[in-house]
């Protein structure tokens, strides 16, 4: 047995790998033991979120295909029809036990907007208050390729994370196809090993992922490490198990030794860090000498613009831009105080030129240090 944190707010992410069968839809039997388990742990734990992928999976036998489709358009169809009829699934089986549940579609850029990022912690709080079950999803029917500088989630894993730091939720439950992280591959090797429990996310552990055996969804061993670390960040232990098991999230729990434990990290950022660092829109890259990054690293000072080689972007005051080495490997985010005209301008230079250069000064700093992150996104 294994001893967990009290948990108060949950979020469990159950992905299209496990949700939907290959080229036959919906597993309802699966979505019947789901909400059953949803509901007896409501018992336990005040709120919880779901976040849940299947859209495509559920609607493209709907439009006649054979198979899920590759080309975007026809995987947009599929997801607009399959939304629909998944969140109708969810009514139908949250009604046996009188629990409303609620629909959120959200992308990226709901995340990157500070203002869209906020409103949708309010509502997503206000639902919890009122005892309804809030079930997000990627908005997989208008997402497109985003711009240069900003990611999608890549998957619901990520999505699951950025949901655990937006509402402050106490343990992410990301469901997966297997047991739990293994110290091998366990499809190659039958004398493969599961751990337990992990305390440091490090690149050894991203070698040990390997990819999901499914072929259904999106997100594989690697990616769930890359969500576990940044759901630790935000101060949310996590939880990784194989939800085909029957009774897996109870037992987990319950704390029965089953799938691997994330332990809480206890340099967890704020949330207001979490958001610079993970959700907001990358607008720009600002690329430093070895004394700039050695400052903000090592030093945890604030970035001059005599530390800055190269800006790169369109961006304004207040946008977040990546702070990289020489090389081009991120090491921090932040909120700059200068446009990239202007940085441009007084990139390389003393802060004494500033006002001389552009005729007026804001301030010293090209980024403050209560506004920037230093991260380190392992696997990524």
């Amino acid at each position: 047995m294994r001893t967990l944190p009290q948990i108060n707010t949950l979020v469990v992410k159950v992905g299209s790998n496990i949700l939907t069968q290959k080229d036959k839809g919906v597993n309802l039997e699966f979505l019947s033991s789901f909400v059953s388990q949803i509901c007896e742990i409501r018992n336990s734990v005040k709120n919880i979120v779901i976040v849940s992928s299947g859209a495509v999976g559920a609607g493209f036998k709907i439009l006649g295909f054979d198979s899920r489709p590759t080309n975007i358009i026809d995987k947009q169809a599929c997801a607009a029809v399959g939304q629909a009829r998944l969140i109708w699934y969810y009514d139908k089986e949250f009604e046996k036990y009188n629990v409303i549940p609620a629909q959120i579609l959200i992308t990226k850029d709901d995340f990157a907007n500070r203002r869209r990022y906020l409103n949708a912690r309010y509502t997503i709080r206000r639902l919890l208050e009122m005892g309804v079950v809030p079930i997000i999803n990627e908005n997989d029917s208008v997402v497109i390729e985003e711009l240069k500088y900003i990611e999608n989630f890549s998957d619901n894993d990520n999505l699951s994370a950025l949901v655990g730091g937006l509402i402050g939720a106490d343990m992410l439950l990301i469901m997966s196809d297997v047991d739990g992280l293994y110290d091998s591959d366990p499809t190659a090797n039958p004398d493969a090993k599961r751990i337990g429990e992990v305390k440091y996310i490090n690149e050894e552990l991203f070698s040990l992922a390997g990819s999901s055996v499914s072929g259904v969804g999106t997100g594989g061993m690697k990616s769930k490490l890359t969500a576990a670390s940044k759901a630790l960040d935000a101060g949310c232990c996590v939880g990784i198990i194989n939800g085909r098991k029957p009774g897996a999230m109870l037992d987990f729990l319950s704390g029965k030794d089953i799938g691997t434990y994330f332990s809480h990290n206890e340099d967890a950022l704020s949330r207001r860090q979490h958001w610079i660092a993970y959700a907001a829109g990358v607008t720009g890259i600002l690329k430093l000498d070895k004394g700039a990054v050695n400052a903000l690293v090592h030093k945890k000072k604030s970035l001059l613009p005599g530390g800055v080689i190269s800006v790169e972007g369109d961006f304004e005051m207040g946008d977040v831009v990546s702070v990289c080495d020489e090389d081009g490997k991120e090491i921090a985010r932040g909120k700059v105080r200068y446009n990239s005209f202007d940085l441009n301008l007084i990139k390389g230079k003393k802060t004494s030129d500033i006002f001389d250069i552009l005729g007026y000064k804001f301030t010293d700093e090209v980024i403050h240090r209560d506004d920037l992150v230093v991260i380190n996104i392992i696997g990524e």
